[in-house]
């Protein structure tokens, strides 16, 4: 039988290192792939401990650098003869709002949450045609439900979904089956990564700065019921392994009835009571 392979991007923590060893540990190969290879210790150490580091191949791809991309893409198929699934799972948060920042950040976030998607998919779909493949991107709650001040990421993530929703019929046509995983709160280093200094936050927020200590507030205590990386990434396995993909997953019952919020709310009202409250 031959092995079938997936390629993973922003594997050196959180879902992507959990999804790295659960489809490892399900009999995929994987290409788990990070920005910098030094940062592979905690995902190596995970594979040994669950039995499968040699099936866990690290690459470097750094999804804002085109280059990087086509040839971590070449490299897999040359070595392998085949891609079988790509998991869209690098990204970055930022916080802050649009009259308090800079454009920079708010040009990164989409580079790295958006672009490098798009990037990736181009680099990837002949290969995925080819194998009659998948291709699944870890997105957001916050890309279907626009969150305070996650202007910028939550852009970038609404920019996924439009995209993977408008190509998922078309690959569909193609023999690729595509498909978004859409977590809320994760407690993972993803959220401690990002490097917020709270004060200094608070103090460039100028007028915004009741309502973003209300809203960091809530927020952190938001993740004291978040879901662990290992459940947020089990769906990305269910999907890779069922015979056909739903276009659209939650990995939580919370995250499922947030997003339903939005899907029954054709004037928009509800869903702006309920995260304008998280400012007051």
């Amino acid at each position: 039988m031959t092995t079938r392979t997936v390629l993973i991007t922003g594997t050196s923590s959180g879902i992507g290192l959990a999804a790295a060893v659960a489809t490892a540990r399900a009999g995929w190969h994987t290409v788990a792939t990070l920005r910098d290879p030094a940062r592979a210790g905690a995902l190596l150490a995970a594979a040994e401990e669950a039995g499968v580091a040699d099936r866990v191949q690290v690459k470097r791809l750094d999804v804002t650098d085109p280059a990087s991309v086509a040839d971590c893409v070449a490299e897999v198929v040359a070595e392998h003869g085949r891609l079988d699934a790509v998991v869209n799972n690098a990204g970055a948060g930022f916080v802050g709002t649009i009259e308090r920042m800079d454009m920079e950040p708010v040009r990164a976030a989409m580079e790295v949450n958006y672009f490098g998607v798009v990037e990736l998919t181009r680099a990837a779909m002949p290969h995925l045609r080819a194998s009659g493949g998948r291709l699944i991107t870890v997105t957001s709650v916050g890309g279907v439900i626009g969150q305070p001040f996650n202007e910028a990421y939550c852009a970038a993530k609404f920019a996924v979904e439009g995209f993977m929703e408008s190509l998922a019929p078309v690959a569909a046509t193609a023999g690729v089956q595509v498909s978004v995983v859409e977590p809320g709160a994760v407690a993972s280093e993803f959220v401690t990564s990002q490097g917020i200094d709270v004060p200094a936050l608070l103090a460039a927020a100028g007028p915004y700065a009741p309502a973003l200590e209300a809203y960091v507030t809530r927020t952190m205590k938001s993740f004291d019921a978040a879901q662990t990386s290992a459940e947020a990434a089990a769906p990305i396995v269910d999907l890779l392994e069922s015979p056909r993909m739903p276009f659209r997953v939650q990995t939580s019952q919370w995250a499922r009835d947030f997003v339903a919020l939005k899907l029954a709310d054709t004037d928009g009202s509800a869903v702006q009571e309920l995260t304008g409250g998280w400012l007051r």
